[in-house]
């Protein structure tokens, strides 16, 4: 007979695995959103590839492919596959490697970023708004990862040498093999597959090439995205030549594709309109201050929907008098909210009825609540919309001569121009946006979001990096590799171009005294999950059961776990977390009290009480709107009794959402 008593239930590693996404084939137009690669041409119409549908969902039996019309190649649907197959990875914090890691909102991983791409799937499903990559261009020198479909984490530590190789290793393609094009198109399909699923509907990628791969780029690319959502081909003029056969080539491409194109308005300017915040976080820069909103105001959210006390993460909002409620899209009565306004003139204006322009000359046609209460300013767009053709940004060696003089030594040779990726966020990203680089390199996507910081604050930049390894003896890696050992650094790329986002961000502060954006960075390093897999011995159960009554791994930190939570829980990697001391235990409030954690590695008897109890009264305090989990480490409870006590303060209380490690 089942028991009818609260429990707390053991989380197993596959509770914590990122999941693919479920396929609803309602209609050949939802196909087409969610996955453009199951929609083909055909003389009389549009029709789904029930065998490519098949693999989507994870049926692995399938042995051919209708592929129609398309870009194919050998290896493509394995390369599907590998997009889809989870990972058994986690993403673990370096505070110690950070700039500003209790107050910023940008990012920097460490790690293969087809794993990382997976491990982000969940936290940050649609919340890119804009994606920029300058991958490798399958040169003859250009780095091949070598993907491992068994598995992508074991295989990541052989790559970057932190385990004992069996011989794979990053290797690049040479043109004189059969498979020059297919281990390229291999390496990156999966990883632009896995893109999408992060991208916002109004979000766009731009991916830099040459011309070795554009048209194998470009296809596959509107196989992914859809061809209806190719924006353009922009021509970078880096004004300097390569021979390539009879001519001079002076050029590269940026190819343009958006999420969705038809949400898209006015991307660059002309006419148009704009959705931009209208606060930031508080800061002595810019502190708070309480605003009275008349009734009426336009809230995005459902009837009856209340905001109470404060929300809003980082970008806090207090409700000081009246209700914040919603009422047929409106607010329902006046409420006076305190919050780090950044445009309180603007606010002032348009409120008391007056023609009201922004700094920059757009005209403020609406401010409004969106769903989660946050103020936004619509207004009326002034630029002029970009050709296809981009400015001259200066040649390359001007590029390499200014990271020269930043770095204090030759150790990037072909980095992109810093004001060419401020252009692009400039036209896609507003304040406060996530913008995304999963091929890092230099780190110059971090630098240009820095650099487009105003006063309504700049786009969160997140920034992936392989920590391939650089080697003193090779000629083309020892001035890299030396400056790394200088620091103090281990010698890989990833450690260059987290030392470049350093410099950068202090550069931009000294330009600019007055400066308040965001110029630092979390950093997070992949690796295998905190929690161990099940793995019996047959010829001794026994001893299996009794390596597996601590479920964790040894060596993993509070911060670790408590972060691989956050990560496989969907909640982004800056969520705020609060930290109070509960019956002489740390519990963890993350997300407002959406999650709570206590990780301590003894719970008594005498203790467990009150540490429900405590964790009863901060949950009412906080007063999240959704469901809470609550989290222990299942080894630290005492015994069975202790567990089922705790379970059944907490469920009384309504917090019946109970796990442990």
């Amino acid at each position: 007979m089942p028991s009818d008593k609260p429990t707390i239930e053991k989380l197993q590693p596959g509770d914590l695995d990122t999941q693919s996404a479920d396929v609803v084939a309602e209609n050949i137009a939802r196909l087409k959103d969610l996955f453009p690669e199951l929609v083909t041409e055909a003389k009389d119409g549009a029709s789904v590839s029930i065998d490519v549908l098949k693999q989507l969902v994870g049926d692995a039996t399938v042995t051919d492919c209708d592929e129609k019309f398309g870009l194919n190649w050998h290896g493509k649907r394995r390369a599907r596959q590998l997009a889809l197959a989870p990972s058994t990875g986690t993403l673990r914090p370096c505070p110690e490697e950070s700039v500003d890691w209790d107050t910023t909102q940008n990012l920097f991983i460490e790690g293969d970023n087809l794993e990382v791409l997976k491990l982000l799937r969940r936290p940050y499903d649609k919340q890119v708004k804009v994606i920029y990559i300058d991958p490798p261009y399958n040169q003859d020198a250009d780095v091949v990862y070598q993907d491992d479909f068994v598995d992508g984490i074991k295989n990541y530590k052989m790559l970057t040498k932190q385990v004992a190789s069996d011989g794979r290793a990053l290797t690049s393609a040479s043109s004189a093999s059969g498979r020059y094009h297919t281990q390229w198109l291999n390496m990156v399909y999966p990883r632009l597959r896995l893109a999408r699923d992060l991208l916002a509907d109004d979000g766009v990628i731009l991916v830099s090439i040459d011309d070795g791969e554009v048209q194998h780029l470009k296809a596959m690319l509107a196989e992914l995205f859809g061809e209806d959502n190719s924006l353009a081909v922009l021509i970078w003029n880096k004004q300097h030549s390569q021979q390539q056969g009879l001519f001079k080539r002076y050029h590269e491409y940026i190819l343009c594709f958006a999420r969705r194109a038809e949400v898209l308005t006015n991307i660059g300017g002309g006419t148009g309109e704009i959705n931009a915040g209208a606060l930031k976080k508080i800061s002595r820069g810019n502190p708070a201050n309480d605003y009275k909103f008349p009734a009426g105001v336009r809230f995005d959210a459902a009837d009856g929907f209340e905001l109470k006390g404060t929300f809003g993460g980082s970008e806090q909002v207090t409700v000081v008098d009246g209700r914040f409620v919603c009422e047929e899209g409106k607010t329902k009565y006046p409420v006076t909210l305190r919050a780090g306004w950044t445009q309180r003139n603007q606010m002032d204006s348009w409120f008391s009825g007056k023609d009201t322009v922004d700094t920059k000359g757009q005209k403020v046609l609406e401010f409004y609540f969106n769903s989660a209460g946050k103020l936004k300013c619509r207004k009326e767009r002034s630029k002029i919309t970009p050709p296809s053709l981009l400015p001259e940004y200066g040649m390359v060696s001007a590029q390499t001569g200014y990271l020269t003089e930043l770095m204090g030594a030759s150790v990037f040779p072909t980095p992109k121009p810093v004001a060419m990726l401020q252009d692009f966020l400039t036209w896609f990203a507003a304040p406060g946006d996530l913008v995304m680089d999963f091929f890092a390199g230099s780190g110059t996507l971090g630098e240009a979001a820095m650099r487009n910081s105003n006063g309504e604050g700049g786009p969160r930049f997140l920034l992936v990096q392989l920590p391939e390894p650089l080697d003193e003896e090779n000629p083309d890696q020892r001035v890299a590799a030396k400056y790394c050992r200088d620091l103090g650094k281990p010698q890989n790329i990833a450690e260059l171009a987290k030392e470049r986002v350093r410099r950068a961000g202090r550069r931009v502060k000294d330009e600019t005294p007055m400066f308040t954006g965001d110029v630092g960075f979390r950093v997070f390093k992949l690796d295998s999950s905190n929690i161990r897999e099940w793995e019996p011995r047959r010829e001794d159960i026994a001893e299996s059961l009794e390596a597996h009554v601590e479920n964790l791994r040894k060596g993993r930190t509070e911060q670790d776990i408590l972060y691989e939570l956050l990560l496989k829980r969907g909640l982004d990697l800056c969520v705020p977390i609060e930290t109070k001391e509960i019956a002489g235990k740390t519990v963890h409030s993350i997300g407002a009290g959406t999650l709570f954690a206590c990780l301590s590695e003894s719970i008594t008897a005498d203790e467990g009480e009150p540490l429900a109890l405590g964790i009863v009264t901060w949950h009412q305090e906080l007063d999240p709107a959704g469901d809470t989990t609550v989290v222990f480490r299942d080894s630290s409870f005492a015994d069975d009794v202790v567990k089922t006590n705790v379970a059944a303060i907490l469920d009384q209380s309504g917090l019946k959402n109970v796990r442990s490690l």
